[in-house]
């Protein structure tokens, strides 16, 4: 049995409070009886990211601009979201018809993950769509604008490893989502 223990949070405050941005400032008393005044933590909502796999074997990319790096990126599409509002599943199944057009029958759940638990509060939740078919067209928010790129999918680890995917949820998902259709 492990001996490690939770920090204390002796006071907590919001500095922060901004639809799109949410920081608390704790003060928290560390196991060795040290205090930190000033552990700053991200309030962040839970992110749906979903592999969508055509019945040609590719995957659905989308291709944006990401303000917070300055360049474009190619992701798989995600999006935020709200728990007590409407399901990860939910949330997969919109993110997926607004970013892309496409649409699933069914989403099936790979695996929720933590991005950065020492900073931020947001879990990551991954899906997997397979069989997606073009329905509609794109029904982007006014900060999007999105590219849809399909790439068969023996060339996405070529694209891993020469740099054209790089964002850390697209690989995590690509990788536990490949893994888990071979196993199925």
């Amino acid at each position: 049995m492990s001996k490690l223990q939770e920090w204390q949070i002796l006071k907590s405050k919001m500095v922060l409070d901004h639809p799109w941005c949410q920081v608390r400032q704790d003060e928290v008393k560390l196991p060795s009886g040290i205090v930190i005044d000033d552990y700053f933590v991200n309030i962040k909502p839970d992110i749906v990211l979903v592999l969508p796999i055509t019945s040609n074997k590719e995957v659905i990319f989308v291709r944006q601009y990401r303000h917070g790096a300055g360049k474009f990126f190619l992701e798989l599409p995600a999006g935020r979201f709200e728990p007590t509002q409407e399901s990860a599943e939910d949330a997969g199944l919109r993110e997926l018809e607004e970013e892309t057009g496409y649409s699933a029958q069914q989403l099936i759940k790979i695996v929720t993950l933590y991005d950065n638990p020492s900073k931020e509060t947001n879990q990551i939740h991954l899906f997997l769509a397979e069989d997606v078919v073009k329905l509609g067209e794109q029904n982007l928010d006014i900060t999007e604008e999105i590219e849809v790129i399909l790439i068969p999918l023996e060339l996405v680890l070529e694209k891993i490893t020469q740099g054209e995917i790089s964002v850390a949820g697209t690989i995590a998902a690509l990788f536990l989502g490949l893994n888990f259709i071979g196993r199925s």
